[in-house]
């Protein structure tokens, strides 16, 4: 019911450029990739992968279920909690996993965080994403979004922006491909390589949607600055 109300919520309040639905596995375990560039893209993302007629499941960071409103609203709708830096933090890719298991759909945003690049491009990523992908065999799906940012920009929570309407425009893609690297150990390389296709897949689909050319490079919130692939290695 939460997630319905949302749905409806998120439809009057916003319009939709939705392509690629089709790509959305009807049924089965599957993966969802996706940039991460506001607060209110997982509403965004919710609303199309509802009518794309799969559950919106999250891997969501602890401070969400910490605070008002959102953490009553993600503990109701079956979202995954994720707590960094201590012994429970694999917790949550073996909680992804189990539900991809059972025939559940899960999104990751394989970043970890909000985009911290000045021109809102996918930044370097985590790998969290890639093992789940990699124990799982699950079909990894990629998808791009944007405008959600126009209603809240940025990595502070402000007033939101309703008005004039927003269009939310969300893209899926086709399966990254990544059978070759689950034939081998599991390993840092592989882990980062599988990443970096991931993040590729997802920035070709947004710069579809932004219709631009990406920026050589992804920006390292570590190094502050752009790196080209394999230097934050």
């Amino acid at each position: 019911m939460t997630v319905g109300v949302l749905a409806a919520l998120v439809r009057r309040i916003t319009d939709q450029d939705w392509r690629g639905r089709e790509k959305i596995p009807s049924t089965g375990g599957v993966l969802f990739v996706v940039n991460h560039i506001s607060y209110f893209d997982p509403l965004a993302f919710g609303h199309f992968l509802t009518w794309a007629g799969r559950w919106p499941r999250y891997l969501a960071k602890e401070a969400i279920f910490r605070a008002p409103i959102l953490g009553w609203i993600a503990s109701r709708s079956g979202q995954i909690e994720v707590r960094r830096g201590g012994p429970e933090a694999a917790a949550a890719v073996d909680a992804a996993i189990r539900a991809i298991e059972a025939g559940q759909g899960v999104t990751i945003y394989p970043e970890g965080t909000i985009t911290a690049d000045p021109l809102t491009w996918p930044m370097t990523g985590r790998t969290g994403a890639a093992r789940v992908a990699l124990q799982s065999g699950c079909p990894v799906i990629p998808v791009g979004q944007w405008g959600a940012q126009e209603i809240l920009p940025g990595k502070k929570l402000t007033r939101p922006r309703l008005w004039p309407k927003r269009t939310m425009r969300v893209l899926a893609g086709d399966p990254v491909e990544l059978d070759d690297l689950r034939a081998m150990p599991m390993s840092v390389a592989v882990l980062d390589e599988a990443t970096d296709r991931i993040l590729d897949a997802i920035t070709a689909l947004v710069a579809e949607l932004r219709e631009e050319q990406p920026p050589p490079g992804r920006w390292d919130m570590r190094a502050g600055r752009r790196v080209r692939a394999g230097e934050e290695n």
